[in-house]
């Protein structure tokens, strides 16, 4: 027996309920705040193999584990990690695999403290759950660093043709998953690289573009084409899809119509949507040196919201040279959406905010170019709808800030294109697609949707589970009417 294996066996054998509690919870690895706005490196550098071999050890082998449960597309979990606990790392991988396509991207970018983590039966113990996100990074990441990259196969001539358009998380998934259900699975994608929101959405220094590409050759080598620069309502309808053999589509189109605030300079030159803003630097190059598409870089950059992709926003607006960076955030921190580990991370990387204000007009000079943002003072009501707290003008309190740049991140709409070109499709009062929340089909037959277009807005994992729900209830039909 090896040494390792040798400790991670003394390891295994010294682990009581009492032991195994006392372990405090892994801290990630991580490049410092000042170096990290130099560039594009990724700012979380994953656990060693000793790292998580230890945080696994905390995993309480729960009679009924709650944390599958918060999982969308239902990762054995309990099983992952007690493989990582015993050194077996491709044998985890091998589990998580079973019912998630995206592994490595999962790992880094959902929110697991809100899903499988708050499920976690520490919290009944008052400490911190056990790292589920930072395990399954590690059993991914191993998996890829150990393991050519696997040859496409070609699925048998009999094989049922169905067809995806968009290549994100929730059409990646459900590629990925009739691929191993023996279908010729054809994705469709309307930009010149393949990935959808996992490459325009997501900056590097979150999620690498070699960690995509490698999850989306892993999808070639079960058989999946992929077919870029073809935008399925435009370029190809519906109908010549079925006219080449296609049986069932999946809809997975995202939510790519950029909203505003309909608030006075939006207009002016410096004024764009976060869409555009991540889109030009991460999938077109903008921010590098010789780039053909420009992009602005302001000194100040304003940002408006408090998601993910506002921050998204923000660190990139600091890599990309901003002296001050300010996020706008009309409630409090408290309720902001985005991720704790993406706020903090904001901060480290001196990102400041300025929560409870909200944007009223932004101010142009003689060209036409933002020069202020007149930002009115809020206070928090009574809780809305979602069950968020309103956030109410407190009256005479204006103030004006200098800015060069405003970056507006509250919210999107979904790509109208499928929903406009398909007779016969319901389509919602917001241009969502209807579908049955059970099985993902939609008013025409065989056409089912999920993520983004379906949601209005999703996370990675939520899309994905729409994917694989899809996927299953379209396998599930095809098979009854043989």
């Amino acid at each position: 027996m090896s040494r390792s294996a040798a400790w991670r066996e003394d390891l295994r054998k010294s682990m009581s309920a009492k032991t195994r509690s006392a372990i405090p919870r892994v801290i990630m690895p991580q490049l410092p705040g000042e170096y990290r706005v130099t560039n594009n490196e990724e700012v979380n550098q994953g656990l060693s193999a000793r790292q998580a071999v230890v945080e696994a050890s905390r995993c309480m082998d729960c009679p009924d584990p709650q944390c599958v449960t918060g999982c969308p597309v239902g990762i054995d979990i309990p099983g992952f990690i007690k493989n990582i606990q015993r050194g077996e790392f491709g044998k985890a991988a091998e589990v998580i695999r079973r019912t998630s396509a995206l592994p490595a991207v999962c790992g880094r970018v959902c929110p697991q403290e809100k899903q499988c983590e708050s499920k976690c039966i520490y919290h009944k113990m008052k400490k911190e759950p056990v790292a589920i996100g930072y395990l399954e990074r590690f059993a991914a990441d191993e998996e890829l660093r150990s393991s050519e990259r696997p040859q496409p196969v070609t699925p048998d001539d009999s094989a049922i043709m169905v067809a995806v358009a968009g290549s994100g998380p929730a059409g990646l998934s459900f590629a990925g998953d009739m691929a191993r259900k023996g279908y010729a699975v054809t994705v469709f994608e309307a930009l010149h690289e393949i990935g959808g929101v996992l490459k325009y959405g997501i900056p590097e220094f979150r999620l690498p573009n070699s960690i995509v590409e490698a999850e989306i050759d892993r999808l070639r080598g079960l058989g999946v084409k992929f077919v870029k620069d073809t935008i399925v309502g435009k370029t190809i309808s519906y109908d010549d899809l079925k006219s080449m053999g296609f049986k069932g589509l999946f809809v997975a189109s995202g939510a790519g119509l950029p909203r505003f605030m309909s608030i006075p300079g939006e207009n002016l030159i410096g004024v764009m949507s976060s869409n555009e803003y991540l889109t030009r630097i991460n999938l077109m190059g903008a921010g590098r040196e010789g780039a053909d598409t420009p992009v602005t870089r302001g000194k100040t950059a304003i940002v408006v919201g408090g998601g993910n992709t506002a921050m998204d926003s923000v660190r990139t607006a600091r890599r990309m040279g901003a002296e001050r960076a300010i996020i706008v955030y009309r409630r409090s921190e408290a309720e902001m959406p985005a991720r704790i580990e993406e706020v903090a991370h904001a901060r480290e990387e001196g990102v400041e905010f300025m929560t409870l204000h909200n944007p009223i007009e932004y101010l142009g000079d003689e060209k036409g170019r933002v020069r202020a943002v007149r930002l009115q003072r809020m206070e928090l009501g009574e809780p809305d709808e979602s069950g968020r707290r309103s956030p109410v003008a407190v009256p005479g309190a204006v103030e004006e800030i200098e800015t060069d740049m405003v970056i507006v991140s509250v919210g999107v709409s979904p790509n109208p294109l499928i929903p406009q070109s398909i007779d016969g499709l319901e389509v919602s009062r917001r241009g969502t697609i209807v579908v049955d929340d059970a099985t993902m089909e939609s008013s025409v037959e065989n056409l089912f949707a999920g993520g983004d277009i379906v949601r209005g807005g999703a996370t990675v994992i939520l899309a994905m589970g729409d994917g694989r729900r899809a996927a299953a209830v379209m396998d599930a039909k095809f098979k009854q009417a043989d």
